[in-house]
């Protein structure tokens, strides 16, 4: 094992997982949902996160095998069945994150040579295939990063370190610089004449943006003292990040209107950094967006790989996807879920992806949650609010969710709701086989 690592790569950890990639792709359609209260809808999911990233370190505690929610409903409710259906919807998020980010890179990186968007690709007789770039940026993107993970390439925690606090100060310098700017302009708006349910539904909508902490939970043994240091790691960067996005949020709406946030999304920090950050510091927002995203596809997607390995371990995936040893990582699975994230990515909309990814992660969190408030008499010195707070606050988002979608985008509700069908029934055929092969003699679920 090589040297391990502190409190200090811990928190660069966890804020490279939330603002690294979220402040640049989910940031946009929050605050087209949200309007000028966009700071209020990451206030409060913020604020659901740090309860949810409280019952995680209370469960933390009661498991000698420290790996997350799989591992917590494994050990501490004896539950494989429950355990397994968790880890794969977890897998499904990290998935639609890993989609999100390529979205937002490729968007970028189209708006940053100059809003190029198609492209004639392989001329046929009299007939020309024309691809839109960022499809194919978003499949280049994740391919390379897949070939990486399969050639051993990883981030060490020392070069995180680094890279982490570099992005999370860009963007720092350009939510305080932004702020003054519309205070001096007197265009500062807190939109407390907006209030209302958008909010809430922003709140849901960014939950996505707010999950990269809990990365940290699975592999501990890299940490020093990894209890408490995760512990720390996750009640700093929280509220840091959640400060963050709440600074961006107050000058994105004060700087833009509402209209181009909504037409452009994706890319609207590049566009409200031009008034007062000139072209050179919009080239520079642009820049960091492509780092961060890229760098959030290739930690979620080893992160992703190194759950999956745990789940292996576990016999909660197929052992054929076990190939190897000598591998840190699963490679077909990597392969799986580079194709599955890139399809996303091509076919989805930002709106599809970051809903069905924040959808994922909000189920885990309130189950956590609630989790932590079933075992409240075994956990000294708990402050029982806190993981109340965060299951409700789940409760509340998952079908506020579900209703946008349902009203604004039908067509997304439907395929959400298609994918959650189709993933519940193989994970209820994988992980009931046995009762089933009893059931159907002769049945293979192999």
């Amino acid at each position: 094992m090589g040297e391990q690592l502190g409190l200090k790569e811990a928190i660069a950890m966890a804020l490279g997982g939330m603002i690294g990639g979220g402040i640049y792709s989910a940031f946009g359609i929050v605050v087209a949902i949200s309007g000028k209260v966009a700071w209020l809808a990451f206030s409060v999911a913020g604020f659901v996160a740090m309860c949810a990233g409280y019952s995680y370190v209370q469960l933390n505690k009661l498991t000698e095998n420290k790996g997350g929610a799989p591992t917590y409903i494994e050990e501490i409710v004896d539950h494989s069945t429950a355990a397994g259906m968790t880890g794969w919807t977890l897998l499904f998020g990290y998935i639609g994150s890993m989609a999100l980010y390529a979205y937002a890179f490729s968007s970028f990186f189209s708006e940053l040579i100059g809003r190029l968007h198609y492209a004639t690709v392989i001329p046929v007789v009299d007939y020309e295939l024309v691809v839109p770039v960022p499809n194919i940026i978003s499949v280049l993107l994740i391919g390379a990063f897949v070939g990486l993970n399969l050639l051993g390439a990883t981030e060490t925690g020392k070069v995180e370190d680094v890279l982490s606090f570099f992005k999370v100060g860009i963007i720092a310098i350009f939510g305080a610089w932004g702020v003054w700017f519309a205070y001096t302009g007197q265009t500062l708006n807190l939109g407390f004449s907006e209030l209302g349910f958008r909010p809430v539904i922003g709140a849901a909508m960014s939950f996505v943006a707010f999950q990269g902490w809990q990365l940290l939970m699975y592999d501990q043994s890299q940490f020093e003292d990894p209890v408490e240091n995760i512990r720390k790691a996750i009640y700093i960067s929280i509220p840091i990040a959640t400060l963050l996005y709440v600074l961006v949020a107050f000058t994105t709406v004060s700087i833009l209107e509402l209209s181009v946030i909504a037409v452009s999304p994706e890319v609207s920090l590049l566009y409200a950094a031009l008034p007062f950050m000139g072209a050179i510091g919009a080239f520079v927002i642009g820049i960091s967006a492509l780092f961060s995203t890229a760098s959030a596809v290739n930690a979620t997607l080893f992160s992703g790989a190194q759950f999956s390995r745990n789940l292996i371990d576990r016999g909660l995936l197929p052992e054929r996807f076990n190939t190897g040893e000598g591998e840190r990582v699963p490679s077909k699975l990597v392969v799986v879920l580079g194709v599955l994230s890139a399809a996303f990515a091509v076919y989805g909309s930002l709106r599809s992806i970051t809903s069905f990814a924040s959808l994922a992660f909000i189920a885990v969190f309130g189950a956590m949650s609630y989790l932590a408030f079933r075992k409240r008499d075994e956990i000294d010195d708990m402050i029982v609010a806190l993981p109340v707070v965060g299951m409700v606050g789940c409760v509340a988002f998952f079908p506020l969710l579900l209703y946008d979608l349902y009203l604004n985008s039908p067509s997304t509700f439907f395929i959400v709701l298609f994918i959650a069908v189709v993933v519940i029934g193989v994970e209820l055929v994988y992980f009931e086989r046995q009762p089933i092969k009893e059931t159907v003699p002769g049945i293979n679920t192999d």
